[in-house]
């Protein structure tokens, strides 16, 4: 499918979207918004695809909402497009494949954001990362207020929303703002790796595994936290994928987990 706003392509099973507005920073619009989530949804329905990652073209990774094309129209009361009304970004990436991001270069706002639910984040040194929206007298959104305590724990996640600061690459990774920095040339090749670390496995249990963490992070009922797994574990036993697993390991060989569910 041809968009506007992205580009995406698939190598070897990891689907690459890459935010495609350089000129602007790969700002977010609704449109971008819309793309992005149509490009999962299809990510998610070719059995091809084993994970996907997000980076940015150009030396941004998206430098938050496009001020002229999204704020100024909102302020001044007047339709910013068709897709006003966004799908749940949030819901949509925690019931995906796995997803991993390629912080590349500035993510700003809704630009940090709306990575911040996705399984791992990886930054270039140089990327600055800032939740600044207290700065435009806003609020944190998609859900960030929770995403942020959960990484940063209450202290850092309050200073970083409540002052507005930026921080650049090394001191996201030292506060858990972001899972591992590289250098710029290795960024891609290594978000590809996690990526596929993670993909290659039963796409049914990993499913199952990030909605078990969606609930159960910060679910201090233990016994419902349990009961989940439980229903899940049942579901998998009866899986073709762990039948796959367990004749793989007593034939000593690699598991076809893409065959077992084609036959199941």
């Amino acid at each position: 499918m041809s968009y506007e706003t992205i580009l995406v392509e698939q190598v070897e099973g990891i689907a690459t979207i890459t935010l495609n507005r350089p000129e602007r920073l790969n700002a977010w619009t609704f449109q971008m918004g819309a793309e992005m989530a149509d490009a999962v949804l299809e990510a998610n329905r070719d059995d091809g695809v084993l994970a996907m990652v997000f980076t940015g073209a150009g030396r941004g990774f998206c430098a938050g909402a496009d001020i002229g094309d999204v704020f100024k129209a909102q302020a001044e009361g007047q339709s910013v497009g068709k897709n006003e009304t966004p799908r749940d970004w949030v819901g949509l990436v925690r019931a995906s494949k796995p997803m991993v991001a390629a912080i590349n270069g500035a993510a700003i706002g809704v630009g940090l954001t709306q990575v911040l639910p996705m399984d791992y984040l990886v930054a270039a040194e140089n990327a600055k990362l800032s939740v600044r929206f207290v700065k435009m007298g806003l609020v944190p959104e998609l859900a960030s207020s929770h995403f942020l305590a959960l990484r940063l724990g209450f202290g850092h996640a309050s200073e970083l929303m409540l002052s507005g600061r930026t921080v650049q690459g090394d001191e996201a990774l030292r506060m858990g703002l972001v899972d591992k920095v590289t250098d710029a040339e290795s960024l891609l090749p290594v978000a590809m790796e996690v990526a596929r670390g993670m993909g290659e496995n039963p796409q049914a249990s990993l499913r199952m595994i990030k909605e078990l963490i969606s609930r159960n992070a910060s679910d201090p009922d233990l016994a419902a936290v349990q009961k989940r797994e439980l229903e899940a574990l049942k579901v998998c036993y009866a899986s073709p994928e762990h039948a796959e697993a367990i004749s793989a390991f007593l034939e000593k060989r690699d598991p076809d987990f893409k065959a077992a569910r084609q036959k199941g």
